[in-house]
């Protein structure tokens, strides 16, 4: 329990600003971080290594968050019949066709850009952008300096937006 208390207290305050950013507002990503401690606490025996617990609860809190956009998603299918029995139109909530293709183009685009990054940068951006670690954790992990990690991680960032750069250049004409 000790435990537990002072890595949640460590970790808690960084977890619920990329609640935030996840969420899209500051209400939802406190109830999604208090449910995020919940099962993380529930669950504790499933971390194996206490330097990933940050990450582990973030990851907990996106899927929680998920959950929570899920269910506010499918609150509207469940008054459809309401709706149609007052005889209202409903309008069709998906983006456009073109935006749908765009997206779906970008994203594409986005993981062949990964797939050609070189492995010491792919890493690096890996641990540190997508699954949140510090920089002295990637350091810790990829058994480099801190030093190595940013610049490294500067050309992986540098390398994926050119890339999306040209790949945006290329669909404009």
């Amino acid at each position: 329990m000790d435990s537990f208390e002072k890595l949640a207290n460590q970790h808690k305050d960084k977890v619920y600003r990329q609640m935030v950013r996840v969420c899209g507002n500051h209400e939802d990503a406190e109830d999604v971080l208090i449910e995020a401690l919940l099962k993380a606490y529930r669950h504790m025996e499933q971390l194996h290594d206490v330097e990933s617990f940050r990450p582990w609860l973030a990851q907990i809190g996106r899927r929680v968050c998920w959950q929570l956009k899920k269910r506010e998603a499918l609150l509207p299918l469940m008054q459809l019949s309401v709706l149609e029995e007052e005889g209202a139109q409903i309008s069709s909530g998906e983006p456009p066709m073109e935006a749908q293709l765009a997206v779906r183009q970008l994203k594409e685009v986005l993981q062949k850009t990964l797939r050609d990054l070189p492995e010491s940068y792919r890493r690096v951006y890996e641990l540190r952008d997508l699954e949140d670690f510090s920089g002295e954790e990637v350091a810790r992990k990829l058994n480099l300096s801190v030093a190595a990690v940013k610049s490294r991680l500067h050309r992986a960032r540098t390398f994926i937006r050119q890339a999306m750069d040209r790949a945006i250049e290329n669909s404009a004409e």
